[in-house]
């Protein structure tokens, strides 16, 4: 079986081709990827209306290159795969209505997929794939959770943030400092060269009790710290930077680790854009190994937004038959949608 999954969820347009063969987990063909961030670099963060005029641009000229790589053409796929959502409406409406025109045009049935199951699923891509049942960390610019996944279509909602997410933390803390868009990625190179001890914030709910997040009370910290520094932010950019870092890394560390405890699994998943941070990666592996338990993330190119996770999402779901691929052609996007509507 033969699935294309198209993303456009928000700001990466992904296209991605997966292969299913015997009873195996299915097999990347190919993949590729347009990312809009210089586009946006302008605005210092997404302009949905540009973001949604360029997936249009980017969709087909990307869903070509993918199947020459494969060497397969569209009359051989077998379900065309979308993002139905969360994300932005316009940009949603892009990938499901060309996924859906392509699979009207050839026939081929269609399936929309959740954003985040993509995300949760993405590491069955590697070299390294994980085993049910597991915890699960999804950590990114819009969503920070801890699930426990006893099988495709099995969530559990452990804990979740109540204000902003892991990423926006990230990101708000670097807006602040002045450094570029996209942030997150810019404060965690600047942390490299700077000493996580020098200022000290808080760790918002870490002793909560809760699996529950909370990162909007560090952002105004950081806020005041950055003020109180004035003119002596610049030349302690890099302490502050590596100090707002600690502070997130040190919550998701605790509460992943009290998620497995508490579950009894010895198996964690960390997927999204933030799994891909290297202090975030670095305590998790050394906190697993103190406890002989098993890490597991999606390759670090696969950590953002990309077609391959929506079409191993479609795939997964179609062997473990928890969903059907449709020829009813009539389709709508979710921009908000819990993954526990699953």
């Amino acid at each position: 079986m033969r699935v294309l999954g198209i993303e456009s969820s928000c700001d990466e347009t992904g296209v991605a081709l997966v292969e299913t063969l015997g009873g195996g987990l299915p097999v990347l063909r190919a993949d590729a990827l347009h990312s809009q961030i210089e586009m946006h670099q302008a605005y210092g963060g997404v302009v949905p209306e540009l973001a949604s005029r360029d997936h249009i641009r980017r969709v087909l000229p990307l869903t070509e290159a993918v199947l020459a790589r494969a060497g397969v053409t569209v009359g051989e796929l077998d379900v065309i795969a979308y993002t139905r959502g969360p994300g932005l409406a316009g940009a949603l409406l892009v990938g499901a209505g060309i996924a859906c025109a392509l699979g009207a045009a050839l026939g081929k049935p269609v399936l929309g997929v959740h954003h985040l199951e993509g995300h949760l699923l993405s590491p069955f891509l590697g070299s390294d794939p994980p085993e049910f049942p597991f915890i699960a960390l999804l950590v990114s610019g819009g969503h920070t959770q801890l699930m426990r996944v006893d099988g495709v279509g099995r969530y559990l909602l452990l804990g979740e943030t109540i204000d902003d997410a892991a990423g926006e933390a990230f990101d708000k803390s670097a807006k602040l400092m002045g450094l570029g868009y996209p942030g997150g990625p810019a404060l965690a190179r600047l942390a490299e060269q700077g000493d996580a001890k020098a200022f000290k914030l808080p760790r918002p709910l870490m002793h909560s009790g809760d699996l529950d997040f909370s990162f909007a009370g560090l952002k105004t910290a950081v806020l005041t710290q950055a003020k109180k520094l004035g003119a002596e932010l610049e030349p302690r950019k890099a302490d502050l930077a590596a100090s707002t870092q600690a502070a997130i890394v040190e919550v998701l560390v605790h509460k992943s680790l009290g998620a497995l405890d508490r579950s009894g699994l010895r198996r964690l998943v960390v997927a999204g854009g933030v799994g891909a941070n290297k202090a975030l990666r670095a305590a998790l592996e050394a906190g697993c190994a103190r406890r002989n338990w098993r890490v597991h993330y999606p390759e670090l190119r696969l950590c953002t937004d990309n077609g391959a996770m929506i079409a191993m999402a479609a795939a997964m779901r179609l062997a473990a038959g928890v969903q059907e691929a449709t020829t009813t052609y009539a389709f709508d996007v979710k921009p908000r949608w819990p993954l526990g509507e699953l």
